[in-house]
């Protein structure tokens, strides 16, 4: 049929006389029920939405490139990061954390910075965040933490109690807390905001050698960030404008890469443990290298299938890069893939923005959407059991097995007693190379929420920020009191 493609068809191919008036008995009688056309519009009208993430709901996402200027091989095997000049093709999906699809670009909120790099070994996902820590090391504590933060369950508003209610109880936490309520806690964009993959992750080499590693990404255009006044006259959704019109214009957002790294043997020894998640490493002893730049380039074509249905995960990895011992890191390996399964079905990783640039080969069949993906042999007549006789199938590898991790303690299976160590050191001293100004802020944002908690709440918090420094705690106390 010649002009095949302007015309419009059912999701069958069937094509379509008139879209714009359904069947009826007479001109004014009721419909009648062999309209199978307006059928099927409403009701896959009625099923276009999807369960929104429950964390990081709210987000947008860009296809641009990672090109190395460093090259790791003395580090890593992984291909994507050996030979200078290299170039890597990747997606990147930038969030608020706590909201929903209906809230704010500008809250005072982390800012999710997740990065897919598409290699030629698979999918690597690095699922971090803008801030180089978060509020909890132990992964039992993320439901409840989450819970204090989102609207409360009987009014359904913003309930800052219940959030210095958990801050109280979780001494953990002041690290990210400090970094939330100071200056840095409403990015003016996404542009303009560093990411980090805020967990220790891990990187090996061809002789067996593990490096602890920090991920850093740094904006080329310069952070910069809005006050809660500058913020509350924004448009709400501001942040998905600005990434949208300056890759439409051609002014392509970057980022300077870099790492910290880590031998393994340093590990056991370091002041703090390298794997808890609310803890930094001192730049003066791991100082930043860097590896390349990431660029953004294109938008997505379609906001829905390529964004909201996008799914990172970190264990997503490739031969040569790795994770680590973070608890909360571990736990997020198993909840990550089943919120996508959740969300979108078993066949995720066969969508858009999550399918591979590399063959796929595996055992894996049926489910949703079976077959979309048979070039790559999946979904086929083809054997779909491990082992088996037949020649060609998959067969795994040795060649990409992944070093011995030695731990440092009897290995005994049980729920370890949480050791927190130091939780106020690092705020202290985030705190004391703040200026005047920044302090200013950053008390004032506390207390604005900080007012609205019990006494007792109150009192824990000013006792958790004057260990952190003494001047600290002063400074809420006192606005508090004028309050």
């Amino acid at each position: 049929m010649t002009g095949r493609k302007s015309i419009l068809t059912t999701s069958t191919g069937c094509p379509i006389a008139n879209d714009d008036t359904s069947i009826s008995a007479g001109k004014s009688g009721p419909l009648t029920f062999d309209n199978f056309r307006l059928i099927e519009k409403l009701a896959h009208f009625n099923r276009e939405r999807i369960p929104e993430r429950v964390v990081h709901a709210r987000g947008s996402a860009a296809y641009g490139e990672f090109i190395l200027n460093n090259d790791l091989s003395d580090y890593t095997c992984a291909k994507f990061l050996n030979q200078k000049g290299k170039k890597t093709d990747v997606f990147v999906r930038f969030s608020t954390v706590g909201g929903g699809q209906d809230s704010s670009d500008y809250v005072r909120d982390p800012r999710g910075f997740a990065v897919k790099f598409y290699t030629e070994d698979g999918n690597y996902d690095i699922v971090g965040n803008n801030t180089p820590v978060f509020f909890i090391n132990d992964p039992a504590k993320f439901p409840d933490f989450v819970h204090s933060q989102k609207k409360d369950p009987r009014t359904n508003l913003p309930n800052p109690a219940s959030a210095y209610e958990f801050w109280a109880n979780h001494p953990q936490s002041l690290h990210q807390l400090t970094i939330l309520m100071s200056d840095r806690g409403i990015p003016y964009s996404y542009r303009h905001m560093n990411g980090y993959g805020s967990h220790t992750l891990s990187l090996w080499n061809n002789s067996g050698e593990r490096f602890w590693v920090k991920w850093h990404f740094k904006t080329n255009q310069g952070v910069k960030t809005l006050t809660n006044n500058e913020a509350k006259g924004l448009d709400t959704t501001g942040a998905q404008a600005d990434l949208v019109y300056a890759i439409d214009a051609g002014i392509f957002p970057s980022w300077k890469v870099c790492l910290q790294i880590m031998p393994e043997s340093e590990a056991k020894e370091y002041k703090v443990n390298p794997f808890d998640l609310t803890k930094v490493w001192s730049h003066s002893d791991y100082p930043l290298i860097e590896i390349g730049e990431l660029i953004l380039n294109r938008n997505v074509e379609n906001f829905f299938a390529e964004n909201e249905q996008s799914a990172f995960s970190p264990g997503n990895v490739v031969p040569g890069v790795g994770v680590s011992p973070d608890k909360v890191l571990q736990a997020r390996l198993i909840a990550y893939p089943d919120a996508q399964r959740y969300r979108l079905g078993a066949n995720y990783n066969q969508l858009v923005s999550n399918k591979p640039k590399c063959p796929v080969h595996n055992y894996q069949r049926d489910g949703a959407f079976a077959g979309i993906q048979q070039e790559s042999g999946n979904q086929t007549s083809a054997v779909n059991f491990y082992p088996n006789d037949r020649t060609g199938s998959p067969r795994p590898t040795s060649d990409v097995s992944e070093p011995v991790l030695h731990l440092s303690e009897e290995l005994v299976i049980a729920a370890h007693e949480g050791s927190y160590g130091d939780c106020f050191r690092q705020a202290g001293d985030l705190f004391r190379i703040m200026t005047d100004d920044q302090k200013d802020q950053l008390i004032y944002n506390i207390v604005d929420g900080l007012k609205f908690a019990t006494d007792s709440v109150q009192d824990r918090m000013i006792n958790q920020f004057s260990l952190a420094d003494p001047d600290y705690g002063k400074r809420v106390l006192s606005g508090l009191e004028e309050c």
